[in-house]
């Protein structure tokens, strides 16, 4: 059985294990044992509530609980740029005319921004191609949604997610090579890892403050802005579905959608509930049951927080889960939990359908 829970000092090595898999253009999980030891010692102190809002770092692993083996990992950071500069570039347009000559053009453009300095960000999600199948990637992705309406006050409102940019198939980078390679003069790969490493002044020293004009670059370039690298193309529908959306912020390097939200307006936000674990099994939930839609339930500790997929469906505030799955939440009847559908429900036709 999977369960997604706050990582632990225990899952150094198989953390290192995960990240060795992602591949570049991920910024936020290298495998690098002293950066991610790090992460986790903030992680943990997250968790536990002994550093500031701000700093906090919340990662979350998936476990395969028959094997003891990490499936995935996802994060939350509570603040970028607050202590390293976050930079994106924001689409813009420039307009030019002539009345002379009747000419008139509108030209997109790139300006470097710090506009997103401040915004809680969801990051380093990465699901391990064996457990590619089923909800998996759902129950991962989404736990984030329901952490953040079970604890909402540690956030800030605008909530942001950098999406990894479209790379060829030899892991280049199109618009790297059309733009930033003139200007930090470096390998694709070794700006990454500078950037991860929180080595990031380089940036605001070697590219210019003016507007850029995306016209100038390789088609190449061009045609790969704002577009996700091929294994992140399902984590973008995830999020939107969430509520988040593009708003012309990309990655500087890769030209990676970074795309929003404002928390009050999320998804979890809105219909995620409160329910009690019952004991007995009621007529309703026997109607559910097996045959209920898939819900994510967490329990509502944020020191040891857990949550997994059921399908057992909450009913008049009311949840009955199978013993294993208590267990696995660390619940017991009488308990509170945090309930949410795993998919969002459309109205269609007068009636409610999940999508």
């Amino acid at each position: 059985m999977l369960v997604v829970r706050a990582i632990n000092a225990n899952d150094l090595d198989a953390l290192y294990g995960l990240a060795s898999q992602v591949g570049t253009g991920m910024t936020t999980l290298k495998p690098d044992m002293k950066m991610l030891g790090d992460r986790l010692d903030i992680a943990c102190a997250s968790f536990a509530g002994t550093i500031e809002p701000e700093k906090r770092d919340y990662m979350f692993v998936m476990e395969d609980t028959d094997t003891g083996r990490l499936a995935g990992v996802c994060a939350i950071k509570g603040a970028v740029g607050m202590e390293e500069p976050f930079y994106n570039y924001r689409i813009g347009t420039l307009v030019h005319s002539s009345r002379e000559i009747d000419v008139f053009t509108r030209m997109e453009t790139l300006y470097l921004s710090n506009d997103l300095t401040g915004s809680t960000e969801l990051c380093s999600l990465f699901l391990h191609p064996d457990y590619r199948t089923g909800n998996n990637g759902k129950l991962l992705s989404k736990s984030r949604f329901l952490f953040i309406a079970q604890f909402p006050q540690l956030f800030k409102e605008k909530l942001i997610a950098e999406m990894r940019g479209y790379q060829a198939q030899d892991g280049s980078s199109p618009f790297y090579e059309g733009l930033g390679r003139h200007f930090f003069k470096m390998d694709f790969h070794h700006v990454d890892d500078l950037t991860s490493l929180g080595k990031k002044s380089f940036i605001a020293e070697l590219m210019p403050r003016q507007p850029m004009y995306v016209a100038y670059l390789p088609e190449s370039a061009q045609e790969v802005i704002g577009k996700v690298h091929l294994s992140t193309a399902p984590a973008r529908r995830l999020l939107e579905q969430e509520g988040l959306h593009f708003e012309g912020y990309v990655d500087i390097f890769d030209a990676g959608p970074v795309l929003q939200a404002r928390v009050s307006e999320l998804r979890a936000m809105r219909d995620s509930m409160p329910a009690t674990l019952a004991t007995g099994i009621v007529a309703e939930a026997c109607e559910a049951g097996a045959d209920g839609e898939p819900y994510l339930v967490s329990n509502t500790d944020l020191k040891d927080f857990r949550m997994i997929v059921t399908s057992a469906n909450p009913h008049n505030g009311k949840l009955v889960l199978g013993d294993d799955e208590l267990h696995l939440l660390r619940c017991q009847p009488g308990d509170t939990v945090r309930t949410l559908s795993l998919n969002p429900r459309k109205h269609t036709h007068g009636t409610i359908d999940p999508s």
